[in-house]
């Protein structure tokens, strides 16, 4: 089986030098993926003094998830089975994805979630985010009936047949956290959750930092669950399984 590990950065020269070498001690078996977008500071000499590192540079800042997605084009691209979404900031594990990766394989479970609240391990969530996750998870068991103790986690596990069809044009959305797991649900896919632990960021801004950027976040993130909601009861715009 082939992995990709596909690592969105925006300026985080100081923490991907300790990331790569993170995954190259812990997960050497998956290829490495950085799409930067856009940085302006030395984010791009960073990667190029890692040979074994493949990266992407975005013409224009897309944000984070936009920068996801043209990764999920790229492993479709390469023929990966799998990807790993994995964050540049140094808050993930390679360790701990790799304990993903082999239950996704074990179990065969489409979408494999690392959770920071199955167990306390520890992990300091700011007030907002702290509200926000309790909130998206009662949305998610209201509405689907499935408890997803971290809806807003970004190191996951995705098979081939998850990020196909999400890779393509207007099927990725520019939140995909608790909106996305529900449409996926409502496809059918199989989530689960692994315990994990993650560290606090180190260096560099947050895209969730301060009180401005988690208020819009929610605001469209709970828009985003209402429409796909309906989507959903009317038929309409389906994440079709590939």
């Amino acid at each position: 089986m082939s992995v990709l590990m596909i690592i969105p950065a925006h300026n985080e020269e100081m923490n991907l030098p300790l990331v790569f070498a993170d995954i190259q001690e812990n997960f050497p078996e998956a290829d490495i993926l950085v799409i930067n977008d856009c940085s302006t500071d030395d984010t791009v000499s960073v990667i190029q003094s890692h040979p074994d590192v493949k990266y992407l540079n975005l013409p224009i800042n897309l944000g984070y998830f936009f920068a996801i997605q043209t990764g999920l084009k790229y492993a479709v691209q390469e023929n990966y089975d799998y990807l790993i979404q994995f964050d540049g900031d140094g808050q993930h594990l390679a360790s701990e994805a790799k304990r993903m990766y082999d239950f996704a394989l074990k179990s065969d479970t489409d979408i494999v979630i690392g959770s920071r609240f199955l167990e306390n391990k520890g992990y300091h969530h700011s007030f907002f985010r702290r509200v926000g996750t309790g909130l998206f998870k009662q949305i998610i068991k209201m509405l689907t009936g499935k408890t997803i103790s971290d809806p807003t986690s970004g190191l996951q596990v995705l098979k081939r047949d998850v990020f196909t069809p999400l890779s393509k044009i207007d099927a990725y959305p520019e939140f995909a956290d608790a909106n996305l797991l529900i449409q996926l649900i409502y496809q059918g896919y199989s989530i689960d959750e692994v315990s994990v632990k993650m560290k606090n960021r180190e260096s560099g801004e947050s895209m969730h930092g301060g009180i401005v950027k988690p208020a819009k976040y929610m605001f469209k993130m709970i828009y985003y669950i209402i429409v796909v909601f309906f989507n959903n009861i009317t038929g309409m715009k389906k994440v079709k399984r590939s």
